[in-house]
């Protein structure tokens, strides 16, 4: 029996623990078959809006040897955001958890990076490539597939230990390794993420509306929020917690030990009436680095507004 691919796992796995990470999943790199008529009827319904990029890649998503060529593998990891204190809400707009400092895809990359560089000199050269949300790949479903957790009602992955606020990342690579299983479900019969989002985008079990989300109405949106949102942001003005802050397996979240994703000052000093006053060079300074930069100055004026109108 061939213990290379056993010896190989067991570093990987042990070296991103070094690094950070939660859990370390490992899956063979192949067609994703299951994922396929989900992702084409996702697409068919428009629950992806004018989130046309989602068209594109099609084939790229379902299969990674068509982003890595001879990749084997998929190593995927989880890395904890969860904030030791939230920003006040009192007299205040909301910003998701994830957006609190500086943008994940640059700070996990280079983690990433240091920690390929570092199996390299262990075990030698291979051909890579990672991924931090940033390419035409099913995070959720390969982190499902290599038994980091299961995918909840709200389309989150899960996980007892650690509940859903992490952030997902990848290296697809050419070696051959030991392979994990998903493990079970662990939802059961509970609806406290469909019952508590007030847009209803939550359809039907694992199903999202994207259309229909609040993030992706103050994040992805670039034309003007439907009047449907009206009403029924709760003070979001960019992303939405509420389908995470309400799941019994988030009373099991720690605090990060990230000094990257610690809170702006700035931000937990700021009230509505500063929010409704912010210029551009305030913006730029207090989101350098920052998630929110993606929506822009403007965009997230025009949500500041649509909050002020629909209420």
């Amino acid at each position: 029996m061939n213990t290379i691919p056993r010896k190989y796992s067991q570093i990987i796995k042990k070296k991103a623990q070094n690094f950070g990470f939660l859990d370390c999943g490992i899956s063979k790199a192949e067609f994703l078959e299951e994922e396929a008529p989900h992702l084409e009827s996702w697409l068919k319904n428009n629950y992806h809006g004018e989130m046309q990029y989602m068209e594109n890649n099609f084939d790229k998503r379902l299969d990674p040897r068509l982003l890595v060529e001879g990749c084997q593998s998929v190593i995927s990891l989880s890395y904890n955001y969860f904030p030791e204190e939230e920003i006040n809400t009192l007299d205040n707009f909301k910003i998701s958890k994830y957006a609190y400092a500086q943008d994940y895809h640059e700070v996990i990359k280079e983690i990433l990076r240091n920690l390929v560089e570092e199996l390299q000199t262990e075990i030698g050269e291979f051909d890579f490539r990672v991924f931090v949300d940033s390419a035409p790949v099913l995070e959720r479903s390969w982190a499902k597939k290599s038994g980091i957790g299961w995918v909840g009602k709200n389309a989150n992955l899960i996980t007892k230990q650690s509940g859903s606020f992490y952030f997902l990342a990848e290296i697809i690579c050419d070696l051959k390794l030991e392979y994990d299983h998903p493990i079970t479900d662990h939802c059961g019969n509970c609806t406290r993420c469909i019952d508590a989002c007030p847009t209803q985008a939550i359809v039907s079990d694992k199903i999202i509306d994207g259309s229909k989300c609040i993030s992706y109405a103050t994040i992805e949106l670039k034309n003007e929020i439907p009047d449907h949102f009206k009403n029924k942001m709760e003070d979001w003005m960019f992303g939405c917690d509420i389908c995470q802050d309400v799941c019994p397996w988030n009373r099991f979240s720690v605090p990060h030990k990230q000094e990257k994703f610690k809170p702006n000052n700035a931000l937990k000093n700021f009230t509505k009436t500063e929010w409704k006053d912010l210029t551009q060079e305030i913006f730029s300074e207090i989101f350098y680095k920052s998630p929110v930069k993606r929506t822009k100055f403007a965009g997230l004026q025009r949500n500041i507004k649509f909050l002020e109108d629909g209420y």
